[in-house]
């Protein structure tokens, strides 16, 4: 399932969404017209091996792998998500609330992800960790939103309404599968790093019952 559209506007404008997805594009192009492209990646990206908790500036790459991408695909789906889920999170955490939200799912993403496989020398990048936080939030907020989705099944395509909660669910689900099934193939081999998005999406989940969501139910009953 891929979303096209939601059908729940957020009335309010997006600026640190639109913020976001620039940065991400800046960089993606900072990286592709790198005289050195693979050194770049490395010196940026999240390399398991080289983190040194009692060395702060090796910690960097926590937050600097969130801005990078592997490709267009990568980067273009990657920002479709976040435009697609990032306003209405937005608009109800607040400009700067969104943007500690985001950064601090992305580093739980990362982190998870470095648990994983500590010792792995494969660079690990992208926003997808920090994007996934924003779909666990949406979740929580407007599971009953409906979701214009792109429906292939061998040659046939379909474009339906479905639930964010039903493509939410249904998407961590893969996810979850997806990083089960790493493990046992070989968390080494490269690929995608399905428990950033796990993680990712776990942290926005989580605090988003903790804290946003117990704070709306008061403001409503006050």
């Amino acid at each position: 399932m891929f979303p096209i559209r939601d059908q729940h506007p957020s009335h309010k404008f997006p600026l640190v969404t639109i913020f976001l997805i620039v940065i991400n594009c800046v960089v993606f192009f900072l990286e592709l017209t790198a005289a050195d492209p693979d050194g770049f990646i490395s010196h940026y990206a999240l390399v398991p091996v080289t983190i040194n908790f009692l060395n702060p500036a090796s910690l960097l790459p926590f937050l600097t792998s969130m801005f990078l991408h592997g490709g267009w695909l990568h980067i273009l789906s990657n920002m479709w998500f976040l435009w697609i889920f990032g306003d209405n999170v937005e608009a109800t955490l607040g400009s700067i609330g969104f943007l500690c939200f985001y950064l601090f799912t992305g580093l739980a993403a990362s982190l998870l992800q470095y648990l994983i496989d500590p010792t792995s020398a494969i660079p690990v990048l992208g926003a997808s960790g920090a994007i996934a936080g924003v779909l666990g939030s949406y979740l929580v907020l407007f599971p009953r939103a409906q979701i214009e989705t792109l429906i292939t099944l061998g040659y046939y395509v379909s474009r339906i309404n479905v639930s964010a909660q039903v493509m939410l669910i249904y998407w961590f689900i893969t996810q979850l599968f997806s990083g089960v099934g790493s493990i046992t193939v070989g968390v080494g081999e490269g690929g995608v790093a399905f428990f950033a998005h796990i993680g990712g999406f776990a942290a926005g989940w989580l605090l988003t019952q903790l804290f946003i969501k117990p704070r709306q139910t008061w403001q409503q009953i006050a």
